[in-house]
């Protein structure tokens, strides 16, 4: 892969504490670019921007932490605020904060299933709070780090939270499915990307053993590079462009989730 020089670009890369986002911090900043990196609490990422500078060959001057807890959507609220404020124009926006579904059904404050609020609708609300960062300039992109489990998914319509019938594999793939289609969106240019499988918290979920998490962050870095060309809502498994799921790319679909994801994260259309 040609490396090419990043220095004019600004990142928001969501979960970039550990695993793959961490890595996918650490690769965009060795290129170049300035890096907002988020935690679930400010002082997650400020120890993650001091592990960047110690042990990594990275510019402190070129990273910033930021700190939201995705169960919460007020808090993403505020994570937009200031970046809209400090970061007016913003290059690309990495999807990738992302937790498993627990073995009991949890709700958040906000009244959502948790998995189905931190894997998609935070993300969700955060891309359209920072559209006009991401498209005030040319070329912004959102890369969603989605997963090849999206396929085993179905977005629950009329129990979204999935009271009625609640399975840990059923709503992170739903999670999974929603942010697949949700790059289908025709607010912002955006793609998806399973980056394979990798040993991070969520390797149980998918198999005993994975590659390295700089392995799949590699593919994640591919896609926020400007000389590589994206097709808005196009899905890669790692560095192929492929097929994603048939309903991640049916309009009506992405229709029907814009609106089912506004109405749960309290967004006017």
């Amino acid at each position: 892969m040609s490396v090419s020089d990043l220095s004019s670009r600004t990142v928001l890369v969501t979960g970039a504490t550990s695993g793959i986002g961490y890595q996918t911090a650490r690769l965009l900043a060795e290129r170049g670019a300035t890096v907002l990196v988020h935690g679930r609490t400010a002082g997650e990422a400020h120890a993650a921007t001091d592990r960047l500078v110690t042990l990594a060959d990275v510019d402190g001057a070129r990273l910033c932490a930021f700190g939201a807890d995705f169960t919460r959507l007020e808090e993403v609220e505020r994570l937009a605020a200031r970046v809209l404020a400090e970061h007016p124009h913003l290059d690309v926006l990495v999807n990738n904060a992302g937790m498993a579904a627990p073995e009991r059904h949890t709700v958040t404050a906000d009244g959502n299933e948790i998995a189905f609020q931190v894997n998609f609708l935070a993300h969700y609300l955060l891309t359209h709070l920072l559209e006009s960062a991401l498209t005030g300039g040319t070329g912004g992109r959102v890369v969603n780090v989605s997963s090849s489990l999206h396929r085993t998914g179905s977005i629950a319509w009329n129990d979204p939270n999935r009271i009625r019938r609640y399975s840990r594999l059923a709503a992170y793939a739903q999670s999974q499915l929603a942010l697949t289609v949700f790059a289908a969106d025709p607010r912002v240019t955006a793609v998806s990307v399973h980056p394979g499988i990798c040993t991070t918290s969520l390797l149980p979920l998918y198999a005993h053993e994975g590659v390295a998490p700089a392995e799949g962050a590699a593919h994640v870095v591919r896609l926020c590079d400007p000389a590589v060309e994206i097709v808005n809502g196009a899905y890669y498994d790692r560095d192929q462009r492929v097929a994603p799921a048939a309903a991640a790319s049916e309009t009506r679909t992405v229709k029907r989730l814009s609106k089912l994801a506004d109405l749960l994260v309290g967004q006017s259309a």
